[in-house]
């Protein structure tokens, strides 16, 4: 018989700040951008961006109550964000997320492409229309947001970080999610061709690609799916937007200062056990 399958302690808010207060901040100093970043993964990146001292831009479309929420969380341990609400799917509205970066805190150190939406079609049942809704906010807005952050990044003259979060399925099939997979395998291109071109910039371009993680995507999920999940993944459980978080400030920070044109994948094992799912 093989064993239960793990559970994670689940990392709070509070854990997330005493971590902040452990002197260790390795991205001190710097200013943020993460589209999609008042939910999941990207609320998880937000807040550990903040806990290690850079300036937050957090990136919205919806929700404004939850964007002041973590704003007013930020703000009371001691450290500094803004809202910005923006459209990724539209270019103008990339601008005004770096514009407001600038404005607000001097400059732009790293970009991360977060936002993204899934609807599980597949090639029969996909229609132009949510194709197009897909590709503008997962692909082309991945795009133009690392074209607009270069931009800026070139003005300032001392490199950066871009930071595109991908998927598993960005290699995996998944046959359920047409678009999906094929927006995610575009994400990994850009990910391997612009941080290529980047790189005589001192700008590094890096992929997180994360596995099966607790966000609002799958909370509707039944404990037997959920159940099953967990029996696939060889570490035994679920990852946190709080996990997720961790692994995008390192690839941010000068501990990865040799990485870029790559993906950093975040899954567990899972993409690594025969039959997994």
């Amino acid at each position: 018989m093989s064993p239960a399958p793990k559970k994670k302690p689940a990392t709070t808010k509070a854990s997330a700040k005493t971590e902040a207060a452990d002197g260790i901040r390795p991205l001190e100093g710097k200013v943020v951008i993460v589209t999609g970043g008042n939910s999941g993964i990207g609320e998880g990146i937000v807040r550990e961006a903040a806990a290690q001292g850079a300036k937050v831009v957090i990136d919205y479309v919806s929700h404004p109550e939850a964007t002041d929420a973590i704003i007013a969380d930020i703000e009371k341990a001691g450290g500094e964000a803004v809202g910005c609400e923006a459209d990724v799917s539209k270019v103008a509205d990339l601008q005004k997320l770096v514009d407001t970066a600038v404005k607000e805190f001097g400059r732009l150190d790293v970009m991360v492409n977060n936002a993204g939406v899934e609807f599980g079609e597949t090639l029969e049942s996909l229609t132009e229309e949510k194709y197009d809704l897909l590709m503008n906010i997962n692909l082309k807005g991945a795009v133009f947001g690392s074209k607009l952050a270069a931009e800026q990044m070139r003005i300032q003259g001392d490199g950066g970080v871009i930071i595109n979060i991908t998927s598993t399925h960005e290699d995996w099939p998944m046959p359920s999610d047409l678009a999906y997979c094929v927006s995610k395998g575009g994400m990994r291109m850009l990910t391997r061709t612009a941080g290529v071109e980047l790189g005589p910039d001192h700008i590094r371009m890096i992929g997180v690609g994360p596995g099966a993680i607790n966000t609002p995507i799958n909370a509707d999920d039944t404990p037997e799916e959920t159940k099953a999940l967990e029996a696939a993944i060889p570490l035994g459980y679920i990852g946190s937007p709080e996990e997720m978080g961790k692994i995008v400030c390192w690839a941010a920070s000068d501990q990865a200062s040799y990485i870029t044109a790559t993906t950093v994948m975040a899954d567990g094992g899972l993409m690594q056990k025969p039959g997994a799912v």
